[in-house]
């Protein structure tokens, strides 16, 4: 990993595009700090101290500024949003499953769907923010005017990061959205350390602060191999070409190739589906002022709760850390169904004269890859559920209130991993280049 940093900073061109990114993270970082005009700022943290750690994962991946209720409060959610929607509406309808593959046009029309469907939900979820935080006094005045002030600071700010998102991409390293994505996380980790640090290592004599420094660095440290291994792990299918006629003699030789199947196919999106369901009726209780409601709706709301889970003095609730492993698990399927379609794969196969040894190919062959698949899915679904509720127990267990979890570190894994894929893979481009030009 040095190595490859080390090396970009020797190319003029890649040592280039590491400083604009440089730049662009410096924007993001200041932009954070910018508050929205009209919103009482003590008010708001108040209001979201009550909420508990239900806005923690959110808060985390705009790194803080939602809790400080900053222009970039929104920050690359919407356009996250959008993307994921894109996604799973170009398997329904036909005209946007043409435009992706039409090759670049067809990528720049669904880039431009993207950015409206983006700019809509921006204004969807201010004015919804609006609506919410004027009837609860959290704005200093409670008018349409402050209200489309919100709206239009809010929508500004997540227009703006997802041009530096695409400005990051093309003149920058790895993809811009993830970058940005993983600068909001890592602003955070100063301070949930420090939290860690005051909680279970200051103030102690020498041995059990120790003793806790080597505790919660090993979980950290396990739990960043667990997603190394999680995200680089793949399983190879072998696949065979046949021989094929070249003019009226001579014969092209087999060829070898594989298919790698991810183990996690679907990344962190499964947990971020899981998590978005589980808490997103937590967060508007809370908003709406009924998150202590009692009876069994009130039980129901409390069970959805992270910050209710593992607890020692109440263990009901933690069944709602059961229902987020199998949604967990239930969403990595989904996401891997419609992202990988082995029945397609097989017929491309059969067209080009290709074949897993030992299968035949056509209908057995998309047999043989769903049965893989299904398997290594679940493999990864596990992984995922153990890196997402491993720091969720300890928090319930031992009362480390912090932000940083593991949705957190698997996106820092995933984006820093792609990143030094995509710095080493432009270095071997360069390399090839100047080979050829001398």
């Amino acid at each position: 990993m040095f190595e490859t940093i080390v090396g970009a900073f020797k190319v003029k061109d890649m040592r280039k595009r590491l400083l604009f990114t440089f730049l662009m993270l410096i924007v993001v970082r200041m932009g954070s700090q910018l508050p929205v005009p009209g919103v009482d700022p003590d008010v708001f943290k108040e209001m979201f101290g009550n909420v508990g750690d239900s806005m923690n994962f959110f808060n985390s991946i705009t790194g803080g500024s939602f809790e400080q209720m900053s222009i970039f409060a929104l920050n690359i959610t919407p356009y996250i949003t959008a993307s994921i929607i894109i996604q799973l509406l170009t398997i329904s309808f036909p005209k946007l499953e043409e435009m992706q593959r039409d090759g670049e046009d067809g990528r720049k029309k669904l880039t431009q769907i993207t950015r409206y469907l983006t700019i809509g939900l921006s204004v969807i979820e201010g004015l919804a923010m609006g609506i919410g935080f004027g009837r609860n006094g959290y704005l200093t005045e409670y008018n349409a005017l402050y209200v489309i002030i919100l709206i239009a600071a809010l929508t500004a700010g997540s227009a703006v990061l997802m041009w530096i998102g695409e400005r990051i991409t093309e003149r920058g390293v790895g993809n811009g959205i993830s970058i940005v994505l993983i600068i909001n996380i890592l602003s955070r980790l100063p301070q949930d350390l420090n939290s860690l640090f005051e909680q279970f290592v200051s103030g102690r004599s020498a041995a059990p602060a120790v003793l806790a420094a080597i505790v919660i660095i090993g979980i950290i440290v396990g739990l960043v191999i667990l997603v190394v291994i999680l995200q680089c792990a793949e399983r190879k299918i072998p696949v065979q070409y046949s021989k094929k006629l070249q003019g009226s003699r001579s014969f092209t030789g087999a060829q070898s190739t594989y298919i790698p199947l991810k183990v996690n196919t679907g990344g962190v999106i499964p947990v971020i589906f899981a998590q978005s369901i589980m808490q997103t009726p937590v967060i508007i209780a809370a908003l709406a002022g009924a998150n202590n409601a009692g009876g069994f709706w009130g039980g129901v709301l409390r069970g959805l709760s992270q910050s209710n889970w593992f607890n020692r003095d109440n263990w009901i609730y933690s069944i709602g850390a059961a229902v987020y492993i199998l949604l967990i698990i239930a969403f990595a399927y989904f996401y891997s169904s419609i992202t990988f379609n082995p029945l397609e794969i097989a017929d491309n196969m059969k067209k080009s004269g290709g074949f897993i040894p030992g299968i035949r190919p056509g209908k057995p062959t998309s047999e043989y890859l769903q049965t893989v698949l299904s398997r290594i899915i679940f493999i990864g679904a596990v992984g995922l559920s153990i890196v997402s509720i491993l720091p969720i127990m300890l928090n319930g267990l031992f009362k480390a209130s912090v932000s940083f979890g593991g949705t957190s570190i698997i996106i820092i894994v995933g984006v820093v991993v792609e990143t030094l894929k995509q710095i080493e893979s432009q270095m071997m481009v360069r390399n090839y280049k100047g080979f050829l030009s001398e």
